[in-house]
């Protein structure tokens, strides 16, 4: 592409965030075509990767270093939409904490913000108060997403219903990425073998150096499932400042706030701001059990679906 070729500002209508370098890369891989960076104020502190998915113009950003939380996204997407200023709606994509439930979640799985039960798709579970009984109670409310994205949801779901072709062409894209990635191992699927889910009350011995050293009585026993393609499940999401690390008190705050599916830590910083949806690729459990093997795949899965969803919106 030539110089004179590069789009303008003005023509970039979706904004991509992540919170880690790992997502970004994640999320280049999933590009139909980058473009060259363009010239910034030198008052901004934000840096983009710009490209194209499916006739969609992309914006992509990252949260600084080390710095998470909602408050960071929220500062990250003004300063983004002040520069894009025709962004029509954003992606928080990236990794999350998986909720074991009826639900059957699983590490490399996809969560989907969809609005249920009255409520919004996100919810910002350190936003609020517990009553008398113990019972978490929501103060506040965001936005939901737009009806944008919730169309392009209700194809892709409708479409996994029949048995369309959807699936497949999912999968083709995670094959895909993983050849455009200019290190494929970061993202390779870690086998099932190695998703471990533990007993809530189960908390991981910090003199362990992995948890193949932890009690393996006290995983959970699931049924094999019959293909290791991830599942992509749609409902809520808790988000928060704190990353949650800690299977009862998991436990506790996704059954008082109605079918929470995954945890994360920015997107709640971002729905006011930006009309947006949330997909997290699973990663672990949100229980000290954490550790990074399935952090390349679940970045992964969730860039590979956002590209899926993108080919399902008309462009303007």
């Amino acid at each position: 592409m030539s110089g004179n070729d590069v789009p303008s500002y003005d023509e970039f209508a979706v904004g991509w965030i992540c919170a880690l370098p790992l997502e970004m890369t994640a999320a280049k891989a999933v590009l139909d075509e980058e473009y060259p960076s363009l010239h910034l104020p030198k008052q901004h502190h934000n840096t983009y990767v710009l490209g194209r998915i499916s006739g969609h113009k992309v914006v992509i950003t990252c949260l600084p270093f080390g710095i998470y939380g909602t408050t960071s996204a929220t500062a990250v997407v003004e300063q983004m939409l002040f520069t894009f200023r025709s962004i029509r709606f954003g992606l928080m994509v990236g990794i999350g904490g998986g909720v074991p439930s009826a639900v059957d979640v699983r590490l490399g799985d996809v969560v989907v913000s969809k609005p249920t039960a009255g409520l919004p798709g996100v919810i910002q579970y350190d936003y609020g108060k517990t009553v008398a009984s113990g019972r978490f109670e929501q103060t506040g409310t965001l936005n939901k997403p737009p009806i944008v994205l919730l169309s392009a949801l209700s194809s892709l779901e409708a479409d996994r219903l029949a048995g369309g072709s959807d699936i497949g062409t999912y999968e083709k894209i995670i094959a895909d990425s993983l050849r455009a990635a200019k290190d494929p191992s970061v993202f390779r699927y870690p086998g099932a073998e190695h998703d471990w889910l533990f007993d809530a009350s189960y908390d991981h011995d910090p003199r362990f150096a992995s948890c193949a050293e932890c009690d393996p009585e006290r995983r959970v026993r699931r049924k094999p499932r019959r293909s290791c393609t991830p599942v992509v499940h749609y409902g809520n999401i808790a988000s928060g400042n704190q990353v949650m690390k800690h299977g009862l008190t998991r436990d506790r705050i996704a059954q008082t706030t109605q079918g929470i599916l995954c945890f994360e830590m920015e997107a709640a910083g971002i729905m006011d701001y930006l009309p947006c949806l949330v997909i997290r690729g699973i990663c672990d459990y949100s229980d000290s059990h954490k550790k990074k093997e399935w952090q390349g795949f679940a970045a992964l899965t969730a860039a590979a679906y956002a590209k899926l969803l993108l080919s399902k919106i008309p462009v303007h």
